[in-house]
């Protein structure tokens, strides 16, 4: 009983930021008349998140940057809006640990800019040096997560679409340098290692698709929402998500 309580606000809130991920892409994709897919959940029952994410299968090309750029930036952006009273309430509804020690079992997370902004709201005692994340809490934390990561501009995810609108061919020396980025971050944070791997099979040689009509200029509104991007970016992101080390690593698996 005491797992389904925890379990299901937990899968809910999860389930309500990916789906509002996808849907934003959804919906721009439909104002842009672009064909898609509806969006499709990727189900991963021995997982920590019990999914794998979602996605929709665009079926016709992008007819401008601006379109590529506003259907990329439109899955974080309303995930992100999703995450923020979800990241409210599951603070509201979490709980000092005992003594300012972390529960036995439990883990420390890392704290992107955005939930440090609103546990010092929800939270201000100055003493108290540990949180333990409500369901809900947590739910919110891998939404933060899981935007940082779509945000990063690299070959198929948001932020690499996001690029290629901004920058067209420039993008991709961009896309180069994040992803030799995340291999030195994967010494503060083993994940980051997984996410380096993932982000080569999303195509780091691989150039980006051209829309058709590449030569049209951008507005000076899709500018600024390539800076409200990478803001949001910067909000969500931690350098080390979960506070595990290599050395912490071998000693858990090799029995030291």
């Amino acid at each position: 009983m005491e797992w389904t309580l925890y379990g299901l606000p937990f899968a809910a809130t999860i389930m309500m930021i990916i789906a509002s991920h996808e849907l934003g892409h959804y919906l721009t994709a439909r104002r842009y008349r672009i064909r898609s897919s509806l969006p499709m959940f990727i189900p991963a029952p021995f997982t920590l998140l019990g999914t794998l994410g979602a996605f929709i299968i665009i079926r016709s090309p992008f007819p401008t940057r601006r379109a590529l750029l506003d259907v990329g930036l439109a899955g974080p952006f309303a995930g992100f809006l999703v995450c923020i009273p979800a990241l409210l309430i599951g603070i509201a509804g979490s709980r000092p640990a005992t003594g300012g020690a972390a529960a036995e079992g439990s883990f420390q997370l890392g704290e992107p800019l955005i939930l440090k902004a609103a546990t010092a709201l929800l939270w201000p005692d100055p003493t108290q040096q540990d949180l333990l994340l409500s369901p809900v809490g947590l739910a919110a934390w891998f939404g933060l997560l899981l935007t940082a990561i779509n945000l990063l501009p690299i070959g198929q995810l948001d932020g690499g679409h996001a690029a290629y609108a901004l920058f067209k061919d420039k993008a991709h020396r961009l896309s180069s340098f994040a992803f030799f980025a995340l291999v030195p971050m994967s010494l503060l944070a083993p994940s980051w290692l997984f996410f380096a791997l993932l982000a080569y099979v999303l195509g780091i040689r691989r150039p980006h698709p051209p829309t058709l009509a590449d030569g049209v200029h951008l507005p000076r509104s899709s500018k600024v929402l390539g800076v409200l991007g990478l803001v949001t970016f910067v909000l969500c992101f931690t350098p080390q998500p979960i506070k595990i080390s290599w050395r912490m690593l071998f000693e858990e698996f090799g029995g030291g």
